[in-house]
C-alpha cells in the first residue's frame, strides 16, 4: 500500500483546499476538489469546472492519463453515478483504472446517494469514506441546503455599531465598518448567486449591490423584493441593469403594468409572486410586507426563494434592513449570519430585527458555531442561527 495510516488526511485536506477554486462559480452543482496519488506521489489534483463543465474528478484524470492507472483518487464528496449535464464520474473513473477511492461525504442528491459507491465496489475498486466529513459538510453546506432543503442556503450579512444599530439616528450608515470588512462584503457578494434587498433599502441607500473587486469571478444576480414596483428609474440598480443582472420580484399581476415593460426595457427582469390581503394577515411568518396600508404588498418569502432555486442559484446574501431581515428570520429562512461590528456607539432607535417578534429571554434566537475575527478595526462574527 503506498499510503501510511495519516496520509489519506494529508490527501483530503488538499482535496479540500482545491475545492476552493471552484467556490462561487459552478453553481448548482456543488464545488468538489480531487487529488490523484501514486506511490506517494501526487499526480494530479481537479476542481469542479462551471456547470456544464468537468467535475473535480475527470478533471484531475485528465491532467494524469495513462498515471492514474493503480492510482487512489482523494475527492471531497462521492463521485457521481448518473447522467447529468456530463457522464457519470464514476465510469471516467472505472475506465481510468483507479485503484482504490477515498472521499469525504456521501453525496446527499437521491440521484447519487449511495449509488456511486456502489458502481465502484462493483468493479472491485476499494472505497474508503468518512475523511474530514464535518468540514465538508461545512464547505458544502450551500448544496447540502439545496439538496434537502430544496431551497437555495441564505446568508444574511449586516454592518452593525456596538450597540446594535445599523444606521445614525438621521438614517445615514456610511460607513459604519471599515474598509476591509467591506472587502470582505464583496467577496461575499463575489461567492454568491444572489443578492437580495428590498425596496427600503434601494430608496434609503441607492445601493450597486455588485462586486467591486480588481478581477471578480462573477457578478452576482442583484434582486430586490418590490411589490408595487415603485423603484424609481434613476436608481444605481436600473440605471446599471444592461451592466450586471437585476431582477425585481413583484406582486402577481403587476408584471403586465407600463411600469414593468418600462423596466424590462431598461434591462430589469420582473418576476411576479403571491401577493396576499393584510387583513386577515395569512400566516405572517411567511410573508414580507414593506407597506401596511392595503391589499397586495405581501410577498412569500419562500416562493421567492423557490424561483431562485429553480433558476439554479444555491447562495442568497441577503443584504437589507430591518424590516426585511425581521421577516427571513421570522420564517426561520436564515442559515447563516456574517455580522460586522465597527468600533463605534449610534445610540437612537435605528436597531436591528427591531420587527422580529421575540417576547423574553427564552424566545432569543442563538448562534452556534459562532466565530469572531479581527477585521480591520472591525469585528467579524459568523454563526448559524438556532431556530426552536
Amino acid at each position: 500500500m503506498s499510503a501510511s495510516a495519516t496520509d489519506p488526511l494529508i490527501y483530503m485536506k488538499r482535496a479540500i483546499r482545491a475545492a476552493e477554486k471552484a467556490r462561487g462559480t459552478c453553481a448548482p452543482n456543488p464545488f468538489v476538489g480531487a487529488v490523484l496519488v501514486k506511490n506517494g506521489k501526487i499526480l494530479a489534483e481537479g476542481w469542479t469546472q462551471a456547470y456544464g463543465g468537468d467535475h473535480a474528478e475527470i478533471q484531475a484524470l485528465i491532467k494524469a492519463g495513462p498515471q492514474a492507472r493503480g492510482a487512489d483518487l482523494y475527492v471531497t464528496l462521492e463521485p457521481c453515478s448518473h447522467f447529468g449535464k456530463t457522464p457519470p464520474c464514476t465510469q471516467a473513473i472505472i475506465k481510468a483504472g483507479v485503484k482504490r477511492v477515498f472521499f469525504g461525504i456521501s453525496d446527499p442528491n437521491p440521484l447519487v446517494n449511495g449509488q456511486g459507491e456502489k458502481q465502484l465496489i462493483e468493479t472491485e475498486i476499494e472505497v474508503c469514506k468518512g475523511f474530514c466529513a464535518e468540514e465538508i459538510s461545512r464547505q458544502l453546506e450551500y448544496y447540502i441546503c439545496r439538496v434537502l432543503k430544496g431551497r437555495p442556503f441564505v446568508i444574511w450579512k449586516a454592518a452593525l455599531s456596538l450597540d446594535g444599530k445599523y444606521a445614525a439616528q438621521d438614517g445615514s450608515a456610511r460607513w459604519i465598518s471599515g474598509e476591509k470588512s467591506r472587502l470582505e462584503a464583496h467577496k461575499l457578494r463575489e461567492e454568491a448567486d444572489v443578492v437580495l434587498t428590498g425596496l427600503g433599502t434601494v430608496l434609503s441607500d441607492d445601493p450597486q449591490l455588485n462586486v467591486r473587486l480588481p478581477k471578480p469571478k462573477k457578478q452576482p444576480l442583484r434582486a430586490v423584493l418590490d411589490p408595487k414596483l415603485s423603484i424609481p428609474f434613476e436608481t444605481q440598480l436600473v440605471v446599471t441593469a444592461r451592466e450586471f443582472p437585476t431582477l425585481l420580484f413583484c406582486a402577481r399581476g403587476r408584471e403586465n403594468s407600463a411600469k414593468a415593460i418600462d423596466l424590462n426595457n431598461r434591462g430589469v427582469e420582473i418576476v411576479p409572486v403571491t401577493a396576499l390581503p393584510t387583513n386577515p394577515l395569512p400566516r405572517p411568518e411567511l410573508l414580507f410586507r414593506p407597506e401596511r396600508s392595503d391589499l397586495g404588498n405581501i410577498l412569500n418569502l419562500r416562493e421567492v426563494l423557490g424561483v431562485l432555486h429553480q433558476r439554479g442559484c444555491y447562495c442568497v446574501l441577503l443584504e437589507c434592513g430591518s424590516q426585511l431581515a425581521s421577516a427571513f428570520f421570522s420564517a426561520k429562512l436564515v442559515d447563516k449570519c456574517v455580522l460586522f461590528y465597527g468600533p463605534k456607539f449610534l445610540g437612537g432607535g435605528k436597531a436591528i430585527l427591531r420587527e422580529l417578534p421575540l417576547p423574553d429571554i427564552d424566545a432569543a434566537i442563538p448562534l452556534r458555531d459562532s466565530r469572531w475575527r479581527v477585521c480591520g478595526e472591525d469585528l467579524m462574527l459568523t454563526g448559524y442561527p438556532v431556530f426552536p
